[in-house]
């Protein structure tokens, strides 16, 4: 495969992987040998932030929403919507089974609910208010019966109201004024009074919400492990290179460290869209961040056809992925990608849509990950265990195969339990 970079991400600054997880681990130590009152102190040194209270009451919830403009409650409640009834969709196709596999052997699976989530919604660089759709309002669909969100205070103050409105009305049953390491930690060891530990962490973060969620996995579950954002966009000599450059400064605002790429067919298509980022940045609402981003980490490859970059693109394994080609190709590209967290299909489909409202979730795979996952969805929040039911004859069946099984083995224990059933049948049921 023939690739030509007409721009390569530059080699970036240093690693501090090792010291967020020292830190990290550090913090993690301390509030479990010390508990609540660790957590406070944390959260007074990292957020200025000690309440009397660190669960939200109904007052507090209510002064919030009340603060969020109707028309901005009017889209919080389409975009709800929209997550909700594909999250229920998702769950429809989700069937308990029992099956009979032989005589006397009945195998069954249940989809269970986990029974206690805590929803981790970010909100350091911005209010993440989406986050709460994604994260608790599907753990709902999933029929979750505890949910308990927490979000990062304003310095000061508690989480942004529109962050607590999007929490309350996506069904939170807690809301805790709690961030970062403190907060993971607070809900996994269930050191807030009145809530229970949780089983299970999911929601976005920064790098030390990640390695919290890394260090806590085990102790209790997590959705996956997710790095800065990602966005790939596949464009032929079809597409329009404005709207091309915008998605990929679009995603760039994240953070700095959030990379973004080309991937065209056409060598024109991708020096117009060189072109107009430069253009647009000068003017872009946030290009103190998505400069940068764009400096460091932006990429634009050109290759020969449409297998190219499907093949380029599953290499990548982007965490979002726009596919801007002509419409005759676009199944060409449904059918042949796998390796991607989302998939936008289309000039009408962007990022942006995913991200915020048009229902599929956007806790999403990153760093390659999309190669063996996918990203969070209802189904995250269900067990499915497995359940079996044997008759007399189900143990003439089966018994003999695995006591003979066990025996090869070396585990005569096994074997035990299988032939003293079969020896109890035959005693009971002596043959004439």
């Amino acid at each position: 495969m023939s690739v030509h970079y007409l721009k390569e991400p530059s080699p970036g600054g240093p690693i501090r992987q090792a010291e967020v997880q020292e830190r990290v681990a550090g913090m993690l130590a301390a509030i479990e040998a010390g508990g609540l009152d660790v957590v406070r102190r944390y959260s007074l040194e990292l957020d200025a932030w000690d309440p009397a209270a660190l669960v939200l009451d109904e007052a507090g919830i209510a002064r919030a929403s009340a603060a969020v403009p109707d028309e901005l409650q009017g889209h919080i409640a389409f975009a709800q919507a929209q997550i909700r009834r594909f999250a229920e969709a998702q769950r429809s196709t989700l069937a308990d089974l029992e099956v009979e596999v032989g005589e006397g052997v009945v195998l069954g699976h249940r989809h269970i609910p986990v029974n206690r989530v805590g929803a981790y919604v970010p909100g350091g660089r911005y209010p993440m208010l989406a986050s709460a759709f994604m994260t608790i309002l599907v753990a709902k669909a999933a029929g979750v019966p505890l949910v308990v969100a927490c979000a990062p205070p304003q310095r000061e103050q508690g989480p942004h109201p529109v962050m607590v409105h999007a929490m309350a009305t996506s069904g939170a049953d807690a809301i805790v004024s709690l961030g970062g390491v403190q907060a993971l930690a607070a809900l996994s060891f269930g050191l807030i009074d009145g809530l229970p530990a949780v089983d299970m962490l999911v929601g976005a973060g920064n790098a030390y919400v990640a390695e919290a969620k890394r260090q806590l996995f085990g102790e209790v579950g997590i959705d996956l492990l997710a790095g800065p954002t990602e966005v790939l966009v596949i464009a032929d000599e079809t597409a329009d290179p404005r709207i091309v450059a915008a998605d990929l400064l679009g995603q760039a605002e994240h953070g700095p460290d959030s990379w973004a790429g080309l991937i065209a067919t056409d060598a024109g298509l991708a020096a117009e869209v060189l072109d107009q980022v430069a253009a647009l940045l000068p003017g872009w609402p946030t290009a103190e961040i998505a400069g940068p981003a764009w400096r460091d980490h932006g990429w634009v490859a050109v290759v020969e056809d449409h297998d190219a970059a499907i093949a380029l693109a599953d290499e990548v394994a982007a965490e979002h992925l726009e596919v801007q080609v002509d419409d005759a190709q676009l199944d060409r590209y449904l059918q042949g990608l796998t390796n991607y967290g989302s998939l936008f299909l289309g000039r009408e489909a962007t990022v942006a849509y995913g991200d915020k409202a048009v229902g599929t979730n956007h806790v999403l795979p990153t760093r390659r990950a999309a190669r063996y996952t996918g990203g969070l969805w209802v189904g995250k929040f269900l067990k499915t265990v497995t359940w079996q039911r044997l008759s007399e004859d189900g143990t003439r069946r089966v018994a003999p195969a695995a006591a003979a099984i066990s025996e090869a083995e070396g585990f005569g224990g096994h074997a035990l339990t299988a032939t003293m059933r079969l020896d109890r049948l035959a005693a009971a049921d002596p043959l004439p």
